[in-house]
Order: structure tokens, then sequence, then C-alpha cells
């Protein structure tokens, strides 16, 4: 199923049909089972992920074994390890589905060697990274200043599907705090919206 791709391809470029689907067509697709990983550390993988249909999640282990979840990656977004897809280093993360999950494998060299079929392809690599930094910016922002109801709220915001398909914890390691402390998050927006 690279039709998806296609089409997100077609809404950030001014692409025919034909040269959408030539663009897709070297690329393939892989079914990822829920809990199976696509990433560990210590891994070197030169590839990208689309998310056709599921959910995938980012995320590091610290030396206590506790997980720290970065990023989801739902339907329509693209996900990767930049240590390693760019800089050729071993990761130092993990990506696994959160659900039976299908993704398009984007290999590192995909986006120069389709250049000469979608010229704006170069481009449009470019703004996914600024996209990627500006995400990543902000995220660190929100840690670093937000209280937790504003990072939940903004994490909504990001994610309006996610929260009845994340367990509560993984939502919580995303926003830095314990799952009691988002219960007790939960709780005093319930009754500042429901009074």
């Amino acid at each position: 199923m690279l039709d998806k791709f296609a089409v997100y391809l077609k809404k950030r470029l001014a692409l025919t049909d034909e040269q959408a689907t030539e663009a897709v067509s070297c690329l393939k697709t892989k079914t990822i089972k829920k809990g199976q990983i696509l990433l560990s550390a210590g891994d070197l993988k030169s590839e990208a992920y689309f998310v056709n249909s599921g959910l995938l999640r980012y995320f590091s282990i610290d030396e206590k074994g506790k997980e720290h979840i970065i990023q989801f990656a739902p339907e329509d977004w693209m996900l990767s390890d930049r240590d390693t897809s760019v800089f050729n280093e071993p990761s130092v993360f993990y990506i696994d589905a959160i659900e039976d999950t299908e993704v398009v494998i984007v290999k590192k060299d995909f986006f120069p060697a389709i250049k000469n079929i979608v010229p704006e392809i170069l481009e449009l690599n470019i703004l996914m990274l600024h996209n990627s930094i500006r995400f990543m910016q902000k995220r660190l922002n929100m840690l670093l200043s937000s209280t937790a109801e504003e990072r939940y709220l903004d994490f909504i915001k990001l994610y309006p599907n996610l929260t009845l398909r994340v367990p509560q914890w993984m939502i919580a390691s995303y926003l830095g705090i314990t799952p009691e402390s988002l219960s007790r998050v939960r709780k005093d927006l319930a009754k500042k919206h429901f009074r």
C-alpha cells in the first residue's frame, strides 16, 4: 500500500499522479505486529518509516530500565532516528509498534534518488527536517517550562486521537510525569470543564 505515501507527497508537492506513482514505486511496505521492535539501541539502519496504518513510538531506556517516550507516530507521520539514518552512528533509541502497523520503508537514498522525477523533493526533505527540529524545540521547551496540565493539553492538541489508543503510562512517560500525576491532571481538568 504505497498509495497513502503517494498522497502524502502529492499534498506537499505539486505532483501529477504519474510522478507520485513513479516516485514511490521503488519503496516497500512492511507490516509490524503490536510490540514488535523496528529499531533497537545499537542498531544501524538508514531508513525512515511512513506510517500507513497503526501507531509507532520512539523512545529511550535509561540505566534503571525506565522508558522515556520521545515521540509517537500515528497514521501519515514519518519517523526516523537521525543518529543512525543520517549520521550512520549506532542508535541510542528504540522504535516499536504500539498497534499492528503498516509502514512504508523510506531508505536514506530515497530523496536524492528521485530528484530527477521530482526536483522539489529535496526541498520537501529540508522542510521535513526543519519541522522535526521545530517539533523537538517546542517539546524541549514544554518539558522545561510548562506545567503538567499544559503539557497534557498540548499532547491532546498534537495527538487528538491518541488518548484512547495509548496506555496512560505511555502518555505519562511522554509528558515526563508519573501515571499518578497524569490521573490528577485529568481529574483537575474534568473538574474545571464539567462543573
